[in-house]
């Protein structure tokens, strides 16, 4: 998840600096001649430096993800942006809008064109909950819709009903939650090689095309991300489809009936944020406890509220 994004930026830091781009023109023959024990030496070291530069910023995944997301108004020079970007989010959601409300349903065509914006448009928050990024609304999107369906507060119940869910679907969830980070870190990692790259090769102007192809694949990977984003978020779903009735299991409350359902789901979301004191009952019953996986990723248990 880490190694190779940080082994890509070792590698670009490390053929920078040995063709001489930060101090004049570039020499980079001495890149293509190298011998082959040099060749292993720089994958060595690279390769070390990766491992312990993956380690130092593994703490750091869940904010990597956030920046991404669009959470900028903590930051006075990002704050205005942050407001400027929301506003092209909310005309883009308005043209999904206008899209479905006038494209006509008397052939397939247009059919298709209204389904693709409404398919589009489910993937995205209500307007007063919008952010700067494709990324953030993706995630907002499933963080506002899984668990309200039923009364729970997603925010709050994910991290307790995800270690109810299904070996099956833990892989799922842990498959595509790996995906989004992954994604994010290449994004991060083409970013800082554009960074480095356009100081190297500011008097190189034939060199140039180097900066332009590491923005362009961190677009790609951004891209990635907001696919994934996306899968993940409609895995939050099925998770409060399959399991949010393991959830009351867990915590020995009654199973409710289908008119009763909202309400007991909203006391158990009220007792999680800390807002009263549930009603329900208990019902503990021996020997019927069922112990479910527990996902090794200790990130995965807070799911997309921390990305």
């Amino acid at each position: 998840m880490h190694f190779v994004p940080c082994a890509l930026f070792g590698a670009c830091v490390y053929a920078l600096v040995l063709s001489g781009s930060f101090s004049g023109q570039g020499n980079w023959d001495l890149i293509l001649r190298m011998s082959w024990s040099a060749i292993g030496g720089a994958l060595l070291l690279v390769g070390s430096g990766a491992a312990i530069l993956g380690l130092l910023l593994y703490p750091f995944q869940v904010r990597a993800v956030r920046v991404l997301e669009g959470y900028w108004d903590r930051w006075p020079a990002t704050a205005g942006l942050a407001g400027v970007l929301t506003e092209v989010q909310r005309r883009r959601r308005q043209a999904l809008r206008q899209r479905i409300a006038a494209a006509p349903r008397t052939d397939s065509h247009s059919s298709h064109v209204a389904a693709d914006a409404a398919r589009r448009l489910a993937a995205v928050p209500p307007e007063e909950w919008l952010l700067p990024t494709a990324l953030g609304n993706a995630l907002r999107a499933g963080e506002l819709s899984a668990g309200e369906r039923y009364g729970l507060v997603t925010l709050s119940s994910w991290p307790r009903i995800h270690m109810q869910v299904s070996d099956r679907l833990a892989g799922a969830l842990h498959s595509a939650r790996s995906a989004l980070d992954t994604a994010v870190n290449f994004c991060w990692s083409f970013l800082a090689c554009a960074i480095v790259a356009s100081i190297a090769l500011c008097d190189e102007p034939g060199m140039l095309w180097l900066p332009l192809l590491a923005m362009l694949l961190a677009a790609l990977a951004y891209k990635g991300s907001v696919t994934a984003a996306q899968a993940y978020a409609g895995l939050m779903h099925v998770v409060y489809d399959l399991h949010r009735f393991d959830l009351l299991d867990a915590l020995h409350h009654p199973l409710p009936n289908r008119t009763s359902e909202m309400d007991t789901f909203w006391q158990v979301s009220q007792s999680f944020g800390g807002q009263g004191n549930s009603d329900l009952p208990y019902e503990h019953r021996q020997g019927q406890r069922r112990y479910r996986h527990q996902p090794s990723d200790a990130r995965d248990a807070h799911g997309s509220a921390d990305a």
